[in-house]
């Protein structure tokens, strides 16, 4: 999870909460692993992560939440700030995971680490009980263990040939490497005796689980700097077998195994530690077959500085209420079309498109406000220059200080028209040389006429946050 660290063993996240107290008659009759009671149908997802970015400015260790239709393309909610933060511990977390429990409302858990000393030892991890997101209760640390070491990556599941939850996290046992261990709970307050639930014979941490898939259980962890899996027709320790090819772009980890809730496509998500804070994705629809495809960077964009990120289904009036509880962002960033892993950022006061991850990072967070010129139109007013404008000046854009001339506001303004590239993009026609679109040559941003099938991908960018 830290580039300046690729050696070092990395935290994930992950950890399923707590049934009812009292076990109920329908957790005894529940014959289907992972099911859980009858609730409003899913038809979006919720996102959580915690922060970090190249130089550690956008770095902050508290539950981030997103929200998502299609699972590919997020909203960051609160402004892409904490909804809650540990008071306990650490004082901060990395890795959460987001469960709906069987009573229909949602279990949060979290490893207990602030920033990054790897060698910080705890027994516990976070816990939260949320009936919606909105307000979490009943703060707690349940204690996992007595080994001196850490608990890594907290995940649970629905175990129901045991009528509990099982949670799997990694700790370095008697083997002096890391193994998944696996506590059982009702309650995610009391928990069995640890137990090891998958060691394969080296090092393994950030274990996600996909529960009873045609009747088999896959399990993903990162080995080295790849993601591979595992999996077995029981839930039982010890009963998992690695078996897929793995996956990497770069020092990869803390998978994310998510199911369209659409068609039968599975996506694999993986955080990059090299370089820090950049999400990808893979793809397939036959999780037996343990191969995976990578995801065209165009397809999706995940939340700025985003990491070690837990993917769950809600509802749609779940996605509706998290919106107007926590807020959408007030400003946008902008991707270019045909280098998807470049964002508009100013440098310098001069426009570009740089890959991301960068720092400052809200160099490339935007307010689109309406039009200096033209409130028909719309004006890129800069986040962290909020006096600036991107303007046009010799045809290149400059983040000018604006001086409330009629010339600087018609430079500043753009008509925004359907991507000239992929009318589901978003392209921007200059007001006052209406021939010229913005698009990127060398990197650098510049108005010009839109002439070819390149020039139309140059002027081709996605609105979002």
């Amino acid at each position: 999870m830290n580039p300046h660290l690729p050696a070092q063993p990395m935290p994930s996240r992950r950890l399923f909460l707590g049934a009812a107290a009292a076990a109920s008659a329908a957790l005894a009759v529940d014959l289907t692993l992972g099911a859980r009671p009858a609730h409003a149908a899913d038809s979006a997802y919720v996102m959580g992560y915690f922060t970090e970015s190249p130089n550690w400015l956008g770095a902050d260790y508290g539950l981030h939440l997103a929200v998502s239709t299609d699972s590919l393309n997020w909203t960051p909610l609160n402004q892409n700030n904490p909804v809650v933060t540990p008071t306990a511990g650490a004082g901060g977390l990395r890795d959460p995971f987001i469960m709906r429990k069987r009573d229909g409302g949602f279990i949060v858990i979290a490893t207990d680490l602030k920033g990054t000393d790897w060698a910080y030892n705890s027994q516990t991890i976070h816990v939260w009980d949320s009936t919606d997101l909105r307000s979490f209760t009943n703060y707690r640390r349940p204690h996992l263990h007595g080994m001196v070491t850490h608990s890594w990556a907290p995940e649970a599941f629905w175990d129901a040939s045991r009528g509990q939850y099982a949670i799997i996290y990694s700790a370095v046992n008697e083997t002096g490497h890391n193994v998944l261990m696996v506590n059982h709970t009702t309650d995610f307050i009391a928990v069995s005796a640890p137990q090891v639930f998958f060691d394969p014979g080296y090092d393994v941490i950030d274990g996600d689980m996909a529960v009873g898939v045609n009747g088999i259980n896959y399990l993903y962890f990162k080995r080295g700097g790849t993601l591979v899996g595992a999996r077995s027709a029981s839930l039982d320790p010890g009963s998992f077998t690695p078996f897929s090819t793995p996956v990497s772009h770069g020092g990869t980890e803390a998978p994310t195994l998510v199911k369209s809730l659409t068609s039968n496509t599975w996506y694999l998500w993986g955080d990059t530690y090299t370089p820090n804070g950049v999400l990808y994705a893979w793809q397939t629809t036959d999780l037996a077959a343990g191969t995976w495809t990578p995801v065209d960077q165009k397809l999706y964009t995940h939340p700025v500085n985003a990491k070690h990120c837990t993917i769950a289904p809600i509802s749609g009036a779940e996605y509706n209420g998290l919106l107007a509880h926590w807020g959408a962002p007030a400003w946008n960033r902008l991707k270019s079309y045909n280098y998807p892993a470049r964002y508009v950022r100013h440098a310098d006061y001069l426009a570009r498109i740089d890959p991301y991850p960068f720092d400052p990072y809200t160099d490339s967070q935007w307010k689109l406000v309406p039009g200096l010129a033209d409130s028909s139109g719309i004006s890129f007013q800069s986040v962290n220059y909020p006096t600036r404008y991107l303007r046009h000046y010799d045809y290149r854009l400059r983040l000018d200080t604006n001086d409330g001339t009629t010339a600087f506001a018609r430079d500043a303004t753009f008509h925004r028209v359907a991507g000239l590239a992929d009318a589901s993009w978003a392209s921007f026609r200059s007001h006052n040389q209406p021939t010229r679109y913005i698009r990127h040559s060398d990197y650098v941003l510049r108005i010009d006429p839109i002439e070819t099938v390149t020039d139309r991908a140059d002027a081709t960018f996605s609105v979002g946050s």
